[in-house]
This record gives structure tokens, sequence and C-alpha cells, in this order.
């Protein structure tokens, strides 16, 4: 069962593990520094589709498949479905996951969303009401623009601390079997608003609630972050990780040596012209399941922390002059 460790803190002491996992992504993610580590990469960003709204859906899609595929599992063995994404109701989780008639929990977190599922996952299945359940969050650029920001075609020039959404989607299975992936213990994130209210600055509104989540996990356990082989951010991006670090050195805890953010792994930011880097809840989703979890899988990583982070913002909030609060939900895994 899970226990409480400390103020915040839920651990999970009998054993919780990352069974099958599968990262896919777009074509320019294809062409980046980790283009040969995903199942799957897509050479057009519509899959075929009609809409970008359905291709992101067709993300999740394929995702989940190549999940259970790797599980040698069909979508029947699984008791539940955690699954979020960027758009209003969720709706790219919703048509995407329909087929499977898996009962599903959608959910919302922002960029913040793999580590929440994964989090609601994994306390399912530690209390029992689910022997196996999954997780699954998708993003896509164009989807993104078209509901958060300007229209594609308007060609408007992107600010220098701007990031680029990811077109990508990452699943992963979790239950009590054993495997090379156990989620040792979690965290889940506090509001944090320092009154941020530049939309194109994702990474100065989440770099709080990412150091104040790791700092609350490092009191709850005792423990520095050279504890870690990783520390690993969501997407905070070339701005936000500047920030992040400097907050923890403030609190006496120095993360430079130890610390990557998926934002700035999946893109060459000047190759690419992506300005401060990654962004979106697929651009964790899709690094982790894939990239990352190969390194555990292998032992090239032996205690990581994953931190997604999210910027729980909405376009009226924005056009009516709210500042961005943001999250991040922390998960600690052990090879």
């Amino acid at each position: 069962m899970p226990i409480r460790t400390g103020k915040g803190t839920i651990s999970l002491p009998e054993g919780v593990y990352i069974n099958s996992s599968a990262g896919v992504a777009g074509s320019k993610e294809k062409e980046g520094p980790l283009g040969k580590e995903f199942d799957i990469a897509f050479n057009n960003d519509k899959l075929g589709m009609d809409t970008w709204e359905k291709a992101e859906s067709e993300l999740q899609k394929a995702a989940v498949t190549a999940m259970l595929e790797k599980a040698r599992l069909t979508a029947a063995d699984i008791d539940v479905i955690f699954a979020g994404d960027l758009l209003n109701q969720c709706m790219s989780s919703t048509y995407g996951l329909r087929d499977f008639q898996i009962p599903l929990m959608c959910q919302f977190g922002a960029c913040s969303t793999m580590a929440q599922t994964l989090a609601a996952a994994a306390v399912f299945v530690a209390s029992g009401a689910a022997e196996r359940a999954a997780a699954v969050t998708s993003s896509h650029f164009c989807t993104a623009e078209r509901q958060f920001r300007m229209p594609i075609d308007y060609g408007g020039q992107r600010s220098p601390t701007a990031q680029w959404t990811v077109t990508g989607a990452g699943a992963a299975l979790i239950s009590r079997m054993p495997s090379p992936v156990r989620i040792e213990s979690l965290t889940i994130g506090r509001i944090n608003d320092l009154k941020v209210k530049d939309a194109t600055n994702m990474g100065a509104a989440m770099a709080p609630a990412a150091a104040d989540t790791l700092l609350r996990f490092l009191a709850d356990t005792d423990t520095v972050p050279k504890s870690y082989d990783l520390i690993l951010t969501g997407d905070l991006g070339k701005v936000g990780s500047d920030l992040f670090r400097e907050l923890m050195l403030r609190h006496g805890a120095d993360v430079s040596q130890v610390h990557n953010d998926c934002g700035l792994m999946i893109f060459d930011l000047e190759g690419q012209d992506v300005h401060s880097g990654g962004s979106g809840c697929g651009c964790s989703a899709s690094v982790f399941c894939s990239h990352i979890m190969r390194r555990i899988e292998k032992g090239e990583l032996k205690s990581v922390l994953f931190i997604a982070t999210g910027a729980l913002m909405s376009p009226t909030a924005s056009q009516q002059g709210e500042s961005i609060p943001s999250i991040a939900h922390l998960l600690h895994l052990s090879a």
C-alpha cells in the first residue's frame, strides 16, 4: 500500500513497475537528436488524417498500440487508462482511445500531464484498485498553435523565449509485476504563481514549480541532488532550465551536474530553429517513454527523478490579463 513520507511524498514500498512503454513523434522530432530513439516517428504530421486534431488522436492510438504490442497484451488486459492532452475537454485522448474500450480517466495537467497520469496509475496499482493501469499523453504543434497562440499561416515572429510544441505522445504500462524499471515514490505538485503573464515564456512560469516540488521531495526523503543519476524536468526549455538551476542554487541545492530537460534534448535548438526548446505534454511523454526508459532498462541510469512541469493557463484567462499558474509532479524511478 502507498505510505506517506514526510509532508508530501508518497512511497510505494511493495513494488510498482513500468512493464512497457512507447514513445512516438512527428517529422520535426524525427530530425532531432533523439530521432532514432522513438518507437515510431512519422514522416507527415497529419498522419493521413484530414485535421490536425484527428492526427493528434492518432498519436495517442499509436503510442498505446505500440505499448500493448511490446507487453504482448491486448486492450482487454488493461483495467484503467489515465490519459490527457492540451486540447479543450481532452479531445485528443477521448477520440484517440475510444476504440480501445479501456475504462478511461482523463487528466489535465498541461505539460505536467505525463507525470500526473503516471502518478495516478501507480497509486491505483499500489492500492489494489487496478492490476494493470496505463498512462498516455500527447501534444501536437499545430493543434496547440490553433488553440493557444496564433494561426500558423499568419507567420508571426516568435519570441526568443518561445518554445516549440512537440508533436508526439508517450504511453506506459504499470503493474505489480517486477520489471527493470520500478516507481519508488512520487510527489504531487502544488500551484506556484510568480505572476508571469507572458504566454511566450512558459519556462519562466514553470521553473518555480519544478524547484518547489523538488525541494519538497528532497526534504521528505532527506536526500540531495547528487543522490540521483539524473534529475529530468519536463519542458522548461533553455530559459526555464537556467531559472530552475538558479532557484535551486538559492536554496543551497546544486543540480547543475545531474539536471537535463526534455525540451532541450528533443531538438537541436540552433539547427532546428526552436528558440528556447521543446514544450507540450507530448515532449516529456515521448522522451521519457522512449530514450529515458531504455537507459534505465539498460542500467545506464540507476536512479532518476522525473519532474514534468505544466503551465495551468487557458486562452481565456490570458486574454483577461491573468497570470500563468504552474505545477510540477515528480516520480522517483530506479533500475
